[in-house]
């Protein structure tokens, strides 16, 4: 599922196409991927019709696209949601759900092959949309408070990693991503968090947002075609983790063989050496 640096390269790539341009249509062609739009599939079409786009917003794993109404179009893209930019009458890719048109110029189309992904109209009034109003800022947002998010985390009774993927903690970590940072900061993943210094916490926040601006620099991590960017390219950060995935190989700092270890009904890779449990935990 795309993590925050996906969903950031899908807003930078959609903002040239929507800033300043006024819907003149919207198609909604299958209605699954709106069906948190509990209104329907036409008032979601009508409600868009003649409004302008403002600049995308992403916080996290979700993005918005707000409207000169205060309204914005909610946006998670689960597994397989992807915007495309296309010519107008050029053939569909496969899975084309929402054609977003305008009067000139290019055509903006949902596809999502699982529609596990959903829009909605939110109401905005020009802020976070309430519906993800329990999200907690991102590792990039001006809002984001590293230091408050150490003493979240202290204060839990909980694995780190657990800590990491939790949404109202701190927003846009996933699985690959709390593994790499993980395995840069050299912390385990089940690791409890009351027993965790604030030094080595901080140590590891400063691990996710140097892993995911990395990340960020290459496109993202693409798996498969499920990932591309507005323009249907794949991000290649795939080719430089470290740890995710990695099983068996050595590890790129010590040469240990990177171990899978079954986490929340997922995985967890990391390196036996150097992410060891401290023998002592409270």
């Amino acid at each position: 599922m795309p993590e925050l640096p996906e969903v950031e390269v899908v807003r930078r790539g959609l903002a040239p196409h929507l800033v300043g341009r006024t819907l003149t249509g919207v198609e909604v062609l299958h209605p699954r991927p709106v069906r948190r739009h509990l209104a329907g599939p036409q008032d979601f079409a009508a409600r868009l019709v003649g409004r302008t786009f403002l600049e995308p917003v992403r916080r996290g794993k979700y993005l918005w696209l707000p409207l000169d109404s205060g309204e914005a179009i909610l946006t998670h893209l689960g597994m397989s949601g992807q915007f495309r930019i296309d010519a107008p009458g050029s053939p569909d890719q496969a899975h084309v759900r929402v054609r977003f048109s305008f009067d000139e110029g290019p055509e903006v189309r949902f596809c999502d092959q699982r529609m596990f992904g959903g829009l909605l109209v939110s109401e905005a009034d020009g802020g976070v949309p309430p519906e993800i109003a329990h999200i907690a800022p991102d590792p990039f947002e001006e809002t984001y408070d590293p230091a408050s998010v150490v003493r979240t985390i202290r204060r839990r009774r909980t694995g780190i990693k657990r800590a990491l993927l939790d949404q109202t903690v701190v927003s846009g970590i996933g699985n690959i991503y709390a593994d790499e940072a993980l395995w840069l900061a050299r912390v385990h993943y089940a690791q409890a968090t009351d027993s965790i210094a604030a030094t080595r916490v901080h140590a590891l926040l400063d691990a996710v947002r140097t892993i995911m601006g990395r990340a960020l620099d290459q496109g993202g991590t693409s798996f498969d075609s499920l990932y591309v960017n507005v323009n249907g390219e794949s991000g290649y950060f795939d080719r430089s983790l470290n740890a995710y995935g990695q099983e068996d190989l050595p590890c790129p700092r010590c040469g240990a063989p990177i171990r899978r270890e079954a986490f929340m009904n997922r995985s967890s890779f990391r390196c036996p050496r150097c992410q060891r449990l401290p023998r002592h935990r409270r």
